[in-house]
């Protein structure tokens, strides 16, 4: 158009306009911040008359307009016309302030930036005196695509049973826009649009969808899935007290909520509402310095370090670059996890009870005198050493199914919403199953050692040989217990990884090996003069060497049997799905997925929809205030 923004010193701009160079003095900066919704810059021109221009929200721009502007009618039709097309939008507004009125006004702006007290309200009020009987320019669009994957993600996290709420500072019909080509909001959806200026007429109207969508689930009837679309000043007004607990009931009944021209604060609020009120757990999924509340509000906060900065990223628990690696993020990582966790609680409680109790046993035969079946030392290697590497190997390499199992099936998500792997049920199965291998362990090698252990050269083994021969069957049940939960064995061709067999078996060959050095020497020394002579006693004598391979079969012989029937008779979802993966069974359903992909976009095509993009705008103040200090006119120093 022939206008070029050629020069900026800190407290002026140059614009070339033809041949002719104009300088503008930059006299004041109204900042923006998420409650103003707005920016305003204070100007001298080279006609020396002083103007304001002011760019933001359509809905703060509009509200503050002087009465003779013609311009209003056009300009909210371009807005709708760009917001359905998907693009970002804000208005653009000037008034020329009189030099009288400037001074004066300058002089309540420098006291409210010079107070040490409340100066950012102080200053939004000096900016509100100025920022009124505005002229309308015109309004701007953008194009702001979405990023590859959206779509996508968000439907597969529809289909795991995560519910996904959109909180956005963009126009409504933008915010709708975005819901279709991101596919948040379905065509056979009803879309529940409120946009009610006041507090009781907002209340008025959730009230009534509320009771409507429950008198129809009453009857029985089917009802369709809904969207909630609402706008940021509703929205406040439904985050009041009286109004909050029916906008969440009625949120929580539809399938999709988009929250349009939000602020971060009310980003938040509505993170906080759900925490409050209902027993979920919240991920915020951000990628700008608005998002930054939000993020920190939920009980996981992600942050996409991209385009629109590092503040999301920095205040997040976790930082991707993309939005699609949502997908794997939680449908793998976060089942893998869950399940893996659940495991290594579980067993860390099964190993230790398993030990332990045994020792609670052998009180009724000790006479309660305070006398342990084992040697201190051996019970502090037990944890430390020969039991320490199966749950890591369960906690950090297990897999139950793969991760192309896991993005195939998205429902498998759902076993962790249901409590599958962890909860009260599990727990107490486990701690009864540690309890009872105990008693079959301790009884049995009590009954072995009834009439002591007589050795060849006619002597008796004592009661530190019984000691030994019950530790190393715990120790045995309890390494096979954890080959038996690891799942690599039964779907994956009877193969481990090679932690587990470090782990599981490593540390049996470990004991069997470590423990003669152990008795021998520890004896020398005075450590453990109770194994003085035990190591030909004990390794010589078939009993020991029965002891420890039966016992531990025949108590984890009723855990198999257990787990083989309830996989062939009550098999579980996730059963199934190891079944497809141990046979490698293609999945057929591709060809649905690409028919329903191209109805979808037929219907598109009809609907005159193009796929537009989603983006959330930043605080630009600690950015702008280093770029106005920029001159582009001073030497550049050498490297």
């Amino acid at each position: 158009m022939g206008y070029k923004f050629t020069t900026r010193r800190p407290r002026s701009v140059n614009i070339q306009v033809g041949h002719h160079d104009l300088e503008y003095e930059i006299l004041n900066v109204c900042e923006f911040n998420s409650t103003r919704k707005r920016m305003s810059t204070i100007v001298r021109g080279p006609d020396r008359k002083i103007k304001l221009y002011c760019k933001g929200a359509d809905t703060v721009i509009l509200e503050r307009l002087s009465p003779d502007n013609e311009f209003v009618d056009a300009t909210l039709q371009h807005l709708e016309d760009y917001a359905t097309e998907g693009l970002r939008t804000l208005c653009v507004a000037m008034r020329e302030i009189p030099e009288k009125d400037y001074q004066s006004w300058s002089q309540v702006y420098d006291r409210a930036a010079t107070t040490i007290q409340n100066r950012s309200e102080e200053l939004d009020k000096a900016a509100e005196m100025i920022e009124k009987d505005l002229f309308l320019l015109g309004a701007t669009a953008i194009e702001d695509k979405l990023q590859d994957g959206v779509p996508e993600t968000i439907h597969t996290l529809q289909q795991a049973g995560i519910k996904v709420w959109v909180l956005t500072g963009d126009r409504q019909e933008t915010a709708i826009n975005i819901g279709y080509s991101c596919k948040l909001i379905q065509e056979d959806m009803s879309l529940i649009i409120c946009n009610e200026p006041t507090h009781w007429e907002t209340k008025e109207f959730l009230e009534t969808k509320l009771k409507a969508i429950r008198s129809t689930l009453q009857r029985g009837d089917d009802i369709e899935p809904l969207a909630l679309i609402i706008d940021g000043k509703s929205l406040g007004f439904a985050l009041e007290k009286d109004i909050e607990k029916v906008f969440l009931d009625l949120a929580v009944m539809c399938k999709a909520v988009v929250c349009c021209r939000v602020s971060p604060l009310q980003k938040a609020l509505v993170v906080k509402l759900v925490k409050r009120n209902l027993n979920s757990i919240l991920l915020a999924i951000g990628d700008g310095a608005n998002d930054v509340s939000m993020i920190q509000a939920a009980h996981v906060g992600i942050g996409i370090s991209g385009l629109e900065g590092l503040q999301a990223a920095r205040s997040a628990d976790f930082a991707i670059s993309q939005f699609r690696y949502l997908k794997k993020l939680l449908l793998v990582h976060g089942a893998w996890s869950y399940q893996r966790l659940s495991k290594l609680i579980l067993f860390s409680f099964y190993k230790n009870i398993c030990l332990y109790t045994t020792q609670f046993w052998y009180a009724f035969y000790n006479g309660f005198s305070g006398q342990t079946v084992y040697e201190s030392w051996t019970i502090s290697l037990f944890n430390i050493v020969l039991t320490v590497l199966p749950p890591l190997s369960l906690g950090i390499f297990d897999q139950y199914v793969s991760a192309r199992m896991l993005d195939r099936y998205p429902q498998m998500y759902m076993l962790g919403q249901k409590s599958e792997f962890f909860n009260v049920r599990t727990f107490w199965g486990w701690a009864s199953n540690a309890i009872y291998h105990s008693v079959v362990l301790f009884f049995a090698v009590a009954f072995i050692f009834s009439n002591d252990l007589i050795l060849s050269n006619g002597t008796i083994g004592g009661a530190w040989v019984m000691s030994v021969t019950l530790y190393t069957a715990v120790l045995a049940t309890v390494l096979l217990k954890a080959g038996l939960i690891t799942e690599y064995v039964f779907f994956a061709a009877i193969l481990w990884n090679k932690y587990a067999y470090i782990s599981i078996p490593g540390s049996m060959i470990f004991w069997m090996g470590f423990f003669p050095i152990f008795a021998v020497v520890g004896a020398k020394i005075g450590l453990t003069p109770e194994y003085y002579g035990i190591v030909a006693a004990l390794y010589t004598q078939p009993t020991f060497w029965l002891s420890i391979v039966l016992l531990p079969i025949f108590c984890n012989l009723r855990d198999y049997t257990f787990k083989y029937m309830k996989r062939t008779f009550f098999p579980r979802t996730y059963h199934y799905v190891q079944e497809i993966q141990k046979l490698n069974i293609p999945d057929y359903r591709p060809r649905m997925e690409r028919f329903r992909k191209a109805v979808h976009k037929v219907r598109n095509i009809q609907r005159l929809r193009r796929n537009r993009g989603f983006a959330f705008s930043q605080n630009e103040s600690g950015t702008g205030r280093l770029i106005r200090a920029y001159d582009t006119t001073a030497q550049k120093p050498r490297g």
